[in-house]
């Protein structure tokens, strides 16, 4: 007879009988329990078919909106088009990054090798497009014929004269976090690791934050009203020559952790730029990251102004949060998304609406990220990483979920399940991050919960 997840997870919950993978029991775990951590930051068990992207999905959903950027996917078709244009972010300058270019590697390659077709690719590339940095993306198939994809990279920068840099990103090779690193070492070869001289004239560096919707434009205005200067995004709306300016900056603040705490870990190291983890979700977690940059910058005066301007906008938008608390207090919430850092900020959104968090996993949170999941969630919460389709399935019906906020992968699932859905991904067109987020996300969840469709189901 198989355990059950209600065994393997504590006499908190009311979980059913239910079957499960072993490998994945030490992944799921429920707020409030006392007992070992959740087990995170390992490959998907075999044939879990997990929600995770792979290897290259990671460094390329990092490094695609640099703007003036040319990307060079070097292997099958299919993967220039599974990551074309992957991150709704938003430009004001070029938009060369929307488009997506591949060796399109074949059975002939494969025999051959795909060497001498990349060469080609690249001279064609600089020929016709004068890009001022080339990636080159490694894939599964060049990762098992050899292709010697840096040594080629190396040539083409003699050749050409400008930076052209090769990303080791073949899928199998580990976890889209992996991903998340190789693109993070991609940008250090880029910026370099000579110290800048800094003066409190020299503002800083926001890291993870792709401008999804135009949010790091939202930020920016705040931190700009504030009188904080932004010297760079890392990497939304960022170009090559503003990437070249990032070591000018006092201090880094770290919106996604998962994508960019490595960077941030390395430009300390070895640039000398303390950095700072923030959220700009929700009122709780924006107010606070707003307060933890002017301390960090060690400004009195900017302190107090922060401070002023927090009240301020709190103040706008109580009402607001009031009328749809009214509407959605008791309302059940299930969270699934990539990063620990919006699963924490999503758990005190739902909070502020007066709304239980039932359910929230995330697909590359870490164990510090897991800590504070279940310090803030109730008894019987499910908390788990790594989901598969059928997990999710199973504690959103038995935890009665009213809304799911995902991906779009979700999206289809909680429909069939005939549960609302909030779209957090990140190829949405409406902002979600600031103070106007906040209004946003509240009128997104009440309108997709009390939508009169679900009489009808």
């Amino acid at each position: 007879m198989p355990d059950t997840f209600a065994s393997h997870i504590g006499k908190a919950t009311s979980l059913s009988v239910a079957p499960t993978l072993d490998e994945r029991r030490d992944s799921i775990t429920c707020g409030g329990d006392t007992g070992k951590g959740i087990a995170c930051g390992k490959n998907s068990a075999a044939g879990a078919v997990s929600q995770r992207a792979c290897v290259f999905c990671g460094a390329r959903v990092v490094l695609n909106p640099i703007t003036d950027a040319f990307h060079i996917i070097h292997g099958p078709i299919g993967c220039s088009s599974y990551t074309w244009d992957i991150r709704g972010s938003l430009t004001s300058g070029d938009d060369l990054f929307r488009h997506s270019f591949c060796t399109d590697m074949s059975g002939i390659d494969v025999v051959f090798g795909g060497e001498q077709k990349l060469v080609r690719a690249i001279d064609e590339a600089v020929a016709s497009h004068h890009p001022n940095v080339v990636f080159v993306y490694a894939t599964c198939i060049a990762g098992v014929i050899g292709d010697d994809v840096a040594a080629v990279c190396r040539a083409a920068e003699k050749r050409h004269g400008i930076r052209c840099i090769a990303v080791q990103a073949p899928g199998f090779s580990g976890r889209k976090a992996q991903g998340y690193r190789l693109a993070c070492d991609a940008i250090m070869q880029l910026i370099g690791t000579k110290p800048f001289p800094r003066s409190k004239a020299h503002g800083i560096n926001i890291l993870g934050d792709f401008n999804l919707a135009g949010e790091q434009w939202i930020v920016k205005n705040y931190l700009k009203g504030l009188g904080v200067d932004v010297v760079t995004g890392i990497t939304g709306d960022a170009s090559c020559a503003e990437l070249m300016r990032a070591p000018q900056a006092r201090l880094n603040v770290v919106q996604c952790a998962g994508s960019m705490l490595s960077l941030a870990k390395r430009m300390e190291a070895d640039l000398g730029i303390p950095y700072v983890k923030v959220s700009f979700y929700g009122i709780e977690d924006t107010c606070a990251s707003l307060s933890r940059i002017a301390a960090a910058l060690d400004d009195d005066d900017l302190a107090e102004r922060t401070d002023l301007f927090c009240r301020d906008q709190v103040s706008s938008l109580n009402p607001v949060v009031e009328r749809y608390r009214s509407r959605l207090k008791g309302k059940k919430a299930a969270i699934f998304v990539g990063g620990g850092f919006k699963a924490i900020s999503l758990i005190k959104q739902f909070r502020e609406l007066g709304m239980d968090t039932v359910m929230v996993g995330t697909q590359t949170g870490n164990a510090d990220d897991y800590d504070v999941i279940r310090s803030l969630v109730d008894e019987g919460c499910v908390v788990l990483d790594d989901a598969t389709a059928t997990e999710l399935e199973k504690f959103m019906v038995e935890r009665g979920a009213d809304i799911l906020v995902g991906g779009v992968k979700e999206r289809p699932l909680a429909y069939k399940l005939g549960v609302a859905f909030c779209d957090h991904n990140h190829e949405r067109k409406h902002p979600l991050a600031g103070f106007v987020g906040v209004r946003n996300f509240a009128e997104e969840v009440n309108a997709s919960i009390n939508s009169p469709v679900w009489a009808f189901l």
